[in-house]
């Protein structure tokens, strides 16, 4: 379900930033919220295992490192991991061992992510299926102040307004829309304005781009 109005929009992940950098966080919006709900509560995944899968730049890993300071075991890009190894550490996890019990969360960038071993196939064809899907207005609005604020940019008022009907839903499509931003508005040393969010718009997707109503 998407967050409520007394929800966090956003999740500030347990690391300690590099000087000068903002916080990292997990915005929640309609595209991940099910899926941070779903881990939330690793008690209730069939055979304690999950599989997250979502679009580019969508956040995998970070709602990852998220997962693994909850106690978790992650593997991020399981998809280009040994799927012979894949399938003893599923079997390891269910059977005993120092790390028996703990949940296993299985990250992969295929989506949808389909074994070629039969037998691994079988194990995450019984797992818990999750998937990032594709911010709707309000995430894409949240998203452009986060990735604005990771860059120490700062975007003039109304930018959302103007900016999420016209931009790319994607999340590698937003992320693009940022950084043209900030190169443009570091290229002409002037804040970033309409006219930079228009220079930006058309330099990703056409003239046509910026001007649209």
């Amino acid at each position: 379900m998407a967050p409520t109005p007394d929800s966090p929009s956003q999740i500030a992940l347990p690391l300690a930033p590099r000087a000068g950098d903002a916080p990292r966080r997990i915005v929640i919006g309609n595209a991940n919220a099910p899926v941070i709900e779903a881990l939330s509560d690793p008690a209730r995944w069939p055979f304690g295992t999950a599989v997250l899968t979502g679009p580019p730049r969508s956040g995998k890993s970070l709602i990852g490192e998220w997962a693994a300071g909850r106690g978790i075991a992650v593997i991020d890009g399981a998809d280009r991991e040994d799927e012979h190894a894949l399938f003893h550490r599923w079997n390891a996890g269910q059977e005993g061992g120092a790390r028996a019990g703990q949940p296993l969360l299985l990250i992969a960038d295929r989506q949808p992510w389909r074994a070629a071993l039969p037998d691994l196939a079988s194990r995450l064809g019984g797992s818990l299926q999750l998937a990032i899907g594709a911010p709707d207005d309000a995430m894409a609005a949240q998203l452009i102040e986060a990735l604005a604020e990771q860059r120490g940019l700062s975007l003039a008022e109304g930018a959302a307004d103007y900016l999420v009907p016209r931009a790319e839903r994607s999340f590698a499509g937003l992320e693009r829309l940022v950084l043209a931003i900030d190169r443009i508005s570091l290229e002409r040393q002037v804040p970033a304005t309409m006219s930079v969010w228009r220079a930006a718009l058309e330099a990703l997707n056409g003239p046509e781009q910026g001007r649209l109503i």
